[in-house]
């Protein structure tokens, strides 16, 4: 899963930096993710995961980490 989310952060997240020296818990948007960004990335998401992010996740501190965006995934998965 993690692999998937680094794959979708490298296309879509516009970082500033390789997303694979990034440690789980990086600060997406300190590492250069704008918030239009973190759009594309929730889309990009929903499409490589098949889910849909519930209104209430859809949120900086969601996308803010590849640690917080698992968390994410991994609730709308169970959903």
């Amino acid at each position: 899963m993690d692999q998937e989310i680094r794959q979708v952060l490298a296309e879509h997240g516009r970082l500033a930096v390789d997303v694979s020296s990034l440690d789980e818990n990086t600060d997406l948007f300190a590492a250069g993710m704008t918030s239009h960004a973190s759009v594309n990335v929730m889309l990009a998401l929903e499409d490589a995961f098949d889910i849909e992010f519930a209104e209430s996740m859809l949120k900086k501190s969601t996308f803010e980490s590849i640690a917080s965006i698992r968390a994410g995934v991994l609730e709308m998965t169970d959903a």
